[in-house]
């Protein structure tokens, strides 16, 4: 049925399906106006887009998007966008992506830059800048007139200490299994 319906449209002269195609990277190909000397009608870049009206051996019948319609080698056509085309699109992807980032951060910095609204406005006590500056330092000392405990030589000996003791035990296990596996001879 299929056929018969392609049949009919080719005896009619309606347009068959045209297949997107495009020129393979790096080349500039000549359209000839016939499949064997025939004239050159255009040339075409490399990622310029055709419509592959049909093959016929190692030839291709394709349409311009111009409408003009020309033979080519079918080896320099293929199906996927050449990599500069995808290339353009992924920068416009992401330059869209950057600008709505920045938007986004904009929000956030407009919105942390505001005051919190209290929840209940009758309840809700406005905390002072005195508060909320004297809060912050006491998070991080003992108090006022007392000296912070110097922890990090502390932390820094027991770290010093721990690696020495894991070394140490993994040598002796080293030495023990190697023992065990040649007979009670050292072998290194």
């Amino acid at each position: 049925m299929r056929a018969l319906a392609a049949l009919a449209a080719l005896a009619l002269g309606a347009p068959v399906s045209a297949e997107p195609m495009y020129v393979i990277e790096q080349l500039v190909v000549n359209l000839m106006s016939a499949p064997e000397g025939g004239e050159r009608i255009a040339t075409l870049k490399s990622g310029e887009r055709v419509e592959l009206l049909e093959k016929s051996g190692e030839l291709a019948h394709v349409r311009l998007a111009g409408g003009k319609d020309g033979w080519l080698r079918a080896s320099y056509l293929m199906a996927e966008e050449p990599l500069r085309l995808q290339l353009s699109q992924r920068d416009a992807e992401v330059a869209q992506l950057k600008q709505q980032l920045a938007e986004i951060e904009e929000r956030l910095h407009s919105a942390s830059a505001a005051p919190p609204a209290p929840l209940h406005p009758a309840t809700a006590a406005a905390p002072t800048e005195e508060a909320a500056a004297s809060a912050a330092p006491a998070l991080f000392s003992a108090g006022e007139g007392v000296p912070s405990p110097r922890l990090w030589p502390w932390t820094l000996a027991a770290g010093i200490a721990g690696l020495g003791l894991g070394f140490a035990l993994g040598a002796l296990l080293l030495d023990r299994h190697i023992r065990r596996k040649y007979g009670g001879l050292r072998i290194y």
